[in-house]
């Protein structure tokens, strides 16, 4: 059966800074006719950084769609044209000032592809040099670092909810010996 969805009209109802919605009317593979609301984004990097001393380095941010401060991996936005891993490797150090000398991609995840076409890059180094925090006039973070034990129990307590960020730490925790 062919699942797919053809898009017989389109239209663009909100131009952001970051988003951009359309709304499509689409023939289902069975004939008929619906309509999808769909959040257009330009993608996103995210990068899990492992210190010399075993540490993952976190920041806090306030998230306002839920109204609530995420613990989270450093990331953000792809820039127009922009490579995700150049993406990552400014993003690491306009956030937490870590330079990475390589980087390796643990996932390319979707975040919601029921009515979003977001797609984050999640990269991890272990290869790191500290610099200097460069944050844009509107990021307000707070920089953390949690040893492997610390983040083992807040993951088994269901203290972090962020998606890319559990996705990353499964890949540390599963590389990595907790009591290093």
């Amino acid at each position: 059966m062919d699942l797919t969805e053809k898009t017989l009209n389109k239209q663009t109802i909100y131009k952001g800074k970051i988003i951009e919605v359309d709304v499509d009317e689409v023939q289902l593979p069975n004939g008929k006719t619906s309509k999808r609301e769909i959040v257009n984004h330009t993608g996103a990097v995210a990068v899990c950084a492992l210190t010399n001393e075993n540490k993952v380095v976190f920041v806090k941010q306030y998230r306002k769609p839920i109204e609530q401060v995420l613990l989270e991996i450093p990331a953000g936005k792809l820039e127009k044209g922009e490579e995700p891993k150049s993406a990552a490797l400014r993003e690491l150090e306009e956030e937490t000032g870590y330079k990475a000398n390589s980087l390796e991609l643990i996932a390319d995840i979707y975040t919601s592809p029921g009515f979003a076409n977001e797609k984050i890059a999640i990269y991890f180094t272990d290869d790191l040099v500290k610099g200097e925090v460069h944050l844009d006039p509107d990021e307000f973070v707070e920089q953390v670092e949690l040893s492997l034990d610390e983040i083992n129990d807040l993951v088994q307590n269901h203290k972090i909810e962020d998606a890319k960020t559990l996705i990353a730490l499964q890949h540390v925790l599963s590389h990595y010996n907790h009591s290093k």
